[in-house]
């Protein structure tokens, strides 16, 4: 982690929104279709709203019709994998790699040559506007 990182939950308190803290440290999911993402169609990064890191390319973004943003591919090395059987359901859970906040999941459903469907929670995600 860098040295700007919060070290305890105090501060991840003091860092993120009540929102934010309660899905990306406490594993929780935003209502479907509430996000200020979801039909968000410009060309840039989508970035960890928490630490700032680059997790996918808007090129890989796709309607799913979920209620969530949802990528089908992440950027290498951005993304930890971790089993997920809470809910009675046997899923893999995202987190991000440098601040381990948790992002959402991932689904081997998607419609494109990945076979990925990343099923991310948009508070959990900032937006960097690629300039033309």
């Amino acid at each position: 982690m860098t040295e700007d990182m919060p070290r305890n939950e105090q501060e991840w308190k003091k860092r993120l929104t009540p929102e934010q803290y309660k899905i990306m440290r406490e594993k929780g999911t935003e209502m479907p279709f509430t996000g200020k993402l979801l039909k968000n169609k410009d060309k840039g990064d989508y970035t960890c709203a928490a630490c700032g890191a680059v997790l996918f390319k808007s090129d890989t973004k796709f309607d799913s019709g979920t209620g969530w943003p949802s990528f089908d591919e992440a950027i290498p090395g951005a993304i930890e994998y971790i089993e997920d059987n809470s809910h009675g359901m046997k899923r893999v859970e995202v987190v991000c790699k440098k601040c381990g906040g948790h992002l959402g999941h991932v689904f081997e459903d998607g419609p494109t040559g990945t076979g990925k469907r990343y099923c991310i929670n948009s508070v959990c995600l900032g937006f960097n506007k690629k300039e033309k």
